[in-house]
């Protein structure tokens, strides 16, 4: 074997006992994430001039650890009774290992030029990680997994078969069985050491953080015990606070961590946020609410939704829960959601992810073409992302100001005196006419080249519906 670099970091961490700690990991204010949900790492890698040309710093990859083979192994996104390609997205959340490559994404190999071909475009790979369960059939794990933990027993909580039926208790929803799926004892130091060397082995291939999947199902040191469990340090040990029988995390401040911690009553935003970014899921709750009812006074989107702060979120206008689980957005056209996003993006705060439909897919048919692997809709290069993605790094530093205007059918992101974003939400043309910090003169917006006049400090302009103007 050649031996690099990468090789010989692997190798300190695998010897070095941990020193110093790593910082909580913030958000990053004028970046954007690609979701490539269910692209496989091929598809990924081919398409990572475009990504890279559409604005994004970071994609974020589906699970790529070993996962239970379903349905024959079939690739289709969600299979129906009668469909001639069987198979479902979810398996890749069903671990039978912590190894990389899995038959729906790809190998351990394609993983690797995956990252490679992101190096060359200045791209960061996130990888979506779940160390909180196994698959619902429990016995599809694999020998090696048992051995390393000293035995199946040893893998799963003492809780870790009872099922969750009161998420607002915390010992049910740190340790219990979460839909079917049995929760993993993540506090055993043979699950965290075995854990971690997957972790730094998608590190030493080139990823650069992480989205950890059902972090809320995972214990915070004030969290009450399981009764296998002496400390609740997960979360120090996968953030790199410390190590685990002389393994730690690699690169820990250079790492993007961030929880899907979503919100409920009795769910410890402010401790979780100690360690990593968080998900903004409320947040993306009240946008829809506002995109839905086309009027900017239908929710508060002046407020966060979340007590950590805005430098410390994720934010979306859905997620690939929020299509495909409960189809809470998947009835929302492109379009509308292509609004959203421009407003997200648009702002100063949160990390703004961008979550890629299926190819296909239309408000009857949500799983489109009906096929893991292959690339989402073209709403990820749309001219209108494509600008704002550049806007948000224009705009970087730049304190925002949101309003709606219009009855609330406009709204209005102006980023100091240097630019703003108009977004009509509405489902007709709107002329508009407001105040602004802009300079008097003629502007040409940056996605159409639509005249924007300024004139004595009021911007004069008209957009067509469901549309949205850059002007700076």
């Amino acid at each position: 074997m050649k031996v690099t670099y990468k090789h010989i970091l692997l190798s300190l961490a695998v010897l070095a006992p941990f020193s110093g700690q790593a910082n909580p990991k913030r958000a990053l204010n004028d970046k954007v994430i690609l979701h490539a949900w269910s692209w496989s790492f091929d598809t990924i890698a081919e398409n990572m001039k475009l990504i890279a040309d559409s604005g994004y710093d970071y994609v974020q990859t589906s699970p790529a650890n070993t996962c239970f083979v379903g349905e024959g192994g079939g690739l289709a996104l969600y299979s129906q009774p009668g469909d001639s390609v069987r198979g479902k997205w979810y398996y890749y959340y069903q671990p039978t290992d912590w190894k990389i490559g899995n038959y729906l994404l790809g190998s351990r190999d394609s993983f690797k030029a995956m990252c490679d071909s992101a190096y060359k475009y200045n791209v960061k790979v996130l990888v979506d990680v779940l160390p909180n369960h196994t698959a619902v059939d429990h016995n599809a794990v694999l020998p090696s997994l048992d051995a390393a933990v000293g035995g199946h027993e040893n893998l799963f909580h003492g809780n870790g078969f009872i099922d969750i039926t009161d998420y607002n208790d915390r010992l049910q929803c740190t340790t219990g069985k979460m839909g079917g799926l049995p929760d993993v004892n993540t506090e055993n130091p043979d699950f965290q050491y075995y854990y971690m060397q997957y972790v730094n082995d998608l590190i030493n291939l080139g990823a650069r953080g992480f989205r950890y999947d059902t972090a809320k199902h995972i214990g915070l040191p004030s969290d009450p015990l399981d009764p296998k469990a002496k400390r609740n340090n997960f979360w120090d040990v996968a953030t790199g606070r410390e190590g685990v029988k002389g393994l730690s995390l690699l690169m820990p401040d250079s790492l993007f961590i961030y929880g899907e911690v979503l919100q409920d009553r009795n769910v410890k935003e402010a401790e979780y946020a100690e360690y990593m970014g968080l998900t903004a899921s409320s947040y993306g709750h009240a946008l829809r609410s506002v995109l839905n009812a086309h009027d900017f006074d239908a929710e508060n989107l002046n407020d966060w939704h979340h007590p950590a702060p805005a430098d410390q979120l994720v934010t979306w206008v859905e997620s690939h829960d929020t299509y495909c689980n409960e189809h809470a957005s998947a009835g929302m056209d492109d379009d509308l959601v292509r609004m959203g996003w421009v407003f997200l993006a648009a702002r100063n705060g949160g990390t703004p992810l961008f979550y890629s439909r299926p190819a296909g897919s239309t408000r009857e048919n949500y799983w489109g073409n009906n096929r893991v692997g292959a690339r989402g809709n073209d709403e990820f290069f749309h001219r209108e992302v494509v600008a704002v993605n550049e806007f948000r790094k224009e705009m970087s530093g730049e304190p925002d100001v949101i309003k709606g205007i219009n009855d609330g059918r406009v709204i209005v992101v102006e980023r100091g005196n240097k630019g703003l974003a108009i977004i009509n939400i509405s489902d007709s043309k709107q002329k508009v006419k407001f105040q602004v910090n802009l300079p008097d003169g003629v502007y040409h917006d940056r996605v159409y080249n639509t005249e924007c006049v300024v004139k004595k400090g009021v911007m004069t302009t008209t957009l067509p519906a469901r549309t949205s103007f850059l002007v700076y």
